[in-house]
């Protein structure tokens, strides 16, 4: 198997910082990792930029292979890189497998999808010479790659939002160069993959810069990289007070960039009264059962129930208790996010009724339920912040009227789920109307926790589920936050790609 080094990947070199700090795993011995700083990214940002002009030019049969070499390539290490994965988050080995899974299926996904050609959007309007009064020009529009691309891991997803995740697969499918900073809570699953992938790169004769990963646990990397004058646009997955802090240096840069950011989601959950008196009990089962899956550590976990008030409403809450004193405790992806749940629920708990008060010790939690109603969820805005782990904010409403205040009230999500009936239909229609605008997904009658990797998908939302909500992390689409369109007017067909 093979044994990290806690190297940075830098043009082709695995290299050492004299700095280091020791990986925290939750078994096992940590490993010894160099510290990035501002010289290691600047050399990562001019290697990229040197080899920005020969990738941006190949054809997109050559991208769509190397993305398929590095699935093949993450495949051939699956067992060490589960192994690590296990050690290091406490995830189980399982769900390791299965986003491993995820990682080279989106990898062959967007292999797929860009030998069609559909995420260049071509266009084409033939020039009209004899058009009266003016001639009109030959028009021709292409989206094209912007350049090196900066990649946050996250810490909840070593695999699919880390070094070979969404981010990193949809820019390479682009044609940009990347460079990727490792989470120091995994960093050495993080450069099992990236070993992976630089042979990958190797093997489809592509510059060496083309993939290079920095490790380091300082905000001052996170800065230097977003920083850097070459670096072209940032992809993150995490907090929200980190990737705002990263967005406002993006947009106070000299010449701003975008900033891809998915930072933060209580995902409602509005149980309307004809589900809820069809099938509450089996309802209450399935929400409690998501919002524990992986220690509630989902961007997408459903943290907020909005629940009619009255009997059925209380038998509702009644058995997801039972259920949830059913739950084990699962160990937290890090020392720091099980302090920040501990903290968080600490002081919900002051401003809301405990329905079930779980325990915690070390990395590992049971989780908690609280309720509010619904006046006091609109008078108090802390309520309405994400708390990332297996909690939930139980609101209840007692008429329609008081669920559609509620719902204009939220902030941008990843997601929005209706439990409904037909009987629902009428309230149902007048939330879908508020629930689209607030966002990027909505569900019926399921819950948010699994997200389909597929051309139709949107993961991001308004402010602030993501920064930017013309845009999704997930699917097919995430392709196009690399690329920017270009308009050619009467270019000569032997220029014409």
């Amino acid at each position: 198997m093979i044994e990290p080094t806690g190297q940075h990947l830098i043009d082709g070199d695995w290299v050492s910082s004299d700095a280091k700090f020791t990986s925290t795993p939750l078994t096992g011995p940590g490993v010894e990792v160099s510290e990035g700083t501002a010289a290691e990214v600047d050399r990562a940002a001019k290697a990229a930029e040197a080899c920005f002009a020969s990738v941006s030019a190949m054809p997109v049969e050559r991208h769509a292979a190397l993305l398929r070499r590095i699935a093949a390539h993450i495949d051939d290490q699956g067992d060490a890189i589960t192994a690590y994965g296990v050690a290091e988050t406490g995830l189980p080995n399982a769900r390791l497998v299965a986003e491993r899974g995820r990682t080279v299926g989106q990898l062959r996904l967007f292999a797929d999808y860009i030998e069609s050609g559909d995420q260049l959007d071509q266009r084409h309007d033939p020039a009209q010479p004899d058009r009266s009064p003016v001639p009109a020009p030959d028009l021709r529009l292409v989206q094209r790659p912007i350049g090196p691309v900066a990649v946050f891991g996250a810490s909840n997803f070593p695999l699919a939002f880390s070094t070979a995740g969404g981010d990193t697969a949809s820019a390479l499918a682009a044609g940009c160069p990347v460079i990727v900073k490792g989470h120091p809570a995994h960093p050495a699953t993080g450069e099992i993959v990236a070993r992976a992938i630089a042979s990958a790169v190797s093997d489809e004769g592509y510059p060496a810069a083309m993939f290079q990963l920095v490790q380091g646990s300082t905000h001052d990397l996170g800065r230097a990289l977003v920083e850097h004058p070459l670096i072209s646009a940032v992809g993150f997955t995490g907090s929200l007070g980190a990737g705002r802090a990263l967005f406002d240096l993006c947009a106070r840069r000299p010449v701003p960039i975008p900033f891809f950011g998915e930072l933060g989601s209580i995902n409602p959950v509005f149980v309307l009264p004809h589900a809820l008196a069809a099938r509450g009990a089996e309802l209450a089962k399935a929400w409690a059962a998501s919002l524990t899956m992986g220690a509630g550590q989902f961007c997408t976990n459903p943290g907020l129930i909005v629940l009619p008030k009255g009997p059925e409403g209380d038998a509702f809450l009644d058995v997801a208790v039972a259920a949830l004193q059913e739950v084990a405790a699962q160990p937290m992806l890090t020392t720091g996010i099980a302090d920040d749940f501990i903290n968080k629920t600490q002081q919900i708990a002051k401003m809301s009724t405990l329905a079930f008060q779980g325990q915690t010790k070390d990395r590992d939690v049971t989780p908690f339920i609280s309720c509010v109603s619904a006046s006091e969820f609109s008078a108090n805005p802390a309520l309405r912040h994400e708390v990332f782990g297996p909690f939930g904010l139980v609101v209840r409403t007692p008429d329609p009227e008081s669920t559609l205040s509620l719902a204009k009230e939220l902030d941008g999500q990843l997601t929005c789920t209706l439990q409904v009936d037909e009987g629902d239909a009428p309230e149902a229609r007048q939330l879908l109307a508020i629930l689209e605008r607030k966002a990027g997904r909505i569900l019926a009658n399921g819950f948010p926790t699994g997200v389909e990797v597929a051309s139709a998908m949107v993961h991001g939302g308004p402010y602030p589920a993501s920064t930017n909500f013309g845009h999704t992390s997930v699917g097919t689409m995430a392709i196009r936050r690399w690329m920017r369109p270009v308009s050619y007017l009467d270019l000569p067909d032997y220029l014409v790609a």
